[in-house]
């Protein structure tokens, strides 16, 4: 901090601690600089006294506006009885605008009104020969100054409340979405990979007599997948801060679609992926939304409805993309398809409640159900023109 910051700073410190001390100060100060003027150290000692009823009330002034204004008005009062003008009657304005600036607007009104009979009063009796038409509209212009000048650093100060408090709502949005967003990328890719994980397992133990080779393949493919998750979970969880060297690592998207059926097939899943449209055109958070698309609903068929194929679709074009899972049960293969909804595609799970939010980030829409013949179908249609 630069040297000459540090007072302000213990000053700015005080105030917030109370608010008494950092008033006092500007109060001492138009104490010292109205003793001059108003002949208060050569006159009588009660001169003192009325000088220092008029000022010291400032010190409470932001504790105590009203209070503070009554009081320096009653020792404006006595100054008026007693027929002696000092200079120290600006503390009224200063206590005028307190109140325009820390209460309601009845409030000021009420203060500005008693402070202009207060100039009639003055001018009444203390205005030269003549002048007093002047006098008043001098004394009221001043008045109406302090009182402007409060209203405006109280609606101000407002507008900064409601600024901070704005900047707060979106803080914690921001979280609330960052914590939606690492919740479902957890899903995706705990879910997936698991499930790969399983079904690699359950070949390799159903294998290991009969074909070593088979199964030493499948113990490879889960190895691989298990670096692949937490790879996926490294650059989910991790800050730039922490571990740029993750982030730098482009995230998963359409040209990782042809690994993805592979471990999908390598675990027992047929899995067939067509892409049409320039791929490299689509910005790359769109890409990771369809990438988890895709692998959810792969994930989803493979838990779900062993025995089928998987038939995975995705067009690209640069306002739009569209992409299409569907299973088909192979005819000389039983299966689930038949027996009901699965768990995770009608809404009560994580899994379609997570790409209900992925697709709606972009404008688009999901459907996802059962078709004529046996099998289910996702479908999901993205607005790329216009992320939300």
């Amino acid at each position: 901090m630069n040297p000459a910051d540090r007072p302000a700073a213990r000053l700015t410190a005080l105030s917030r601690w109370s608010t008494v001390p950092a008033d006092a100060l500007p109060a001492a100060a138009l104490f010292l600089v109205t003793l001059g003027p108003g002949q208060v150290l050569s006159g009588p000692p009660w001169l003192l006294a009325l000088q220092t009823a008029l000022v010291a009330p400032l010190a409470w002034r932001r504790r105590a506006p009203m209070t503070v204004l009554g009081a320096i008005g009653l020792a404006a009062a006595v100054q008026w009885a007693l027929d002696v003008q000092l200079p120290a009657d600006a503390a009224l304005l200063v206590a005028l605008y307190t109140v325009a600036a820390h209460r309601p607007w009845r409030h000021a009104l009420a203060a500005a009104l008693a402070l202009q009979a207060g100039v009639l009063l003055a001018a009444a009796r203390w205005a030269p020969p003549g002048q007093f038409p002047f006098t008043v509209a001098a004394l009221s212009a001043m008045a109406a100054a302090a009182l402007m000048a409060g209203r405006w650093m109280r609606v101000r100060r407002a507008y900064v409340t409601s600024l901070e408090r704005d900047r707060e709502q979106r803080a914690r949005l921001a979280v609330a979405e960052e914590r939606a967003r690492m919740t479902r990328d957890m899903h995706d890719i705990v879910t997936h990979n698991l499930s790969v994980m399983v079904a690699l397992a359950d070949s390799a133990a159903y294998v290991r007599h009969s074909a070593p080779d088979r199964a030493a393949a499948a113990m490879e493919h889960i190895a691989a997948t298990g670096r692949q998750a937490l790879q996926d979970m490294r650059r989910s969880l991790t800050s730039g801060e922490d571990r740029l060297d993750e982030l730098l690592q482009p995230a998963p998207g359409i040209a990782e679609l042809g690994p993805l059926a592979e471990r999908m097939r390598a675990a027992g899943l047929a899995t067939c992926v067509r892409v049409a449209g320039d791929a490299e055109a689509v910005p790359a958070a769109a890409q990771l939304t369809i990438y988890r698309l895709v692998q959810e609903a792969l994930t989803n068929t493979l838990r779900h409805a062993s025995g089928t194929r998987a038939d995975v679709r995705v067009e690209v074009s640069p306002s739009r993309a569209e992409v299409e899972v569907v299973d088909v049960r192979e005819p000389a293969a039983p299966g689930p398809l038949d027996a009901g909804p699965r768990a995770g595609l009608r809404g009560e799970g994580r899994g379609i409640a997570g790409m209900r939010e992925r697709v709606a980030a972009y404008g688009g829409s999901l459907d996802a159900g059962p078709v004529t013949g046996g099998g289910w179908r996702v479908l999901a249609v993205l607005d790329l023109g216009a992320p939300r």
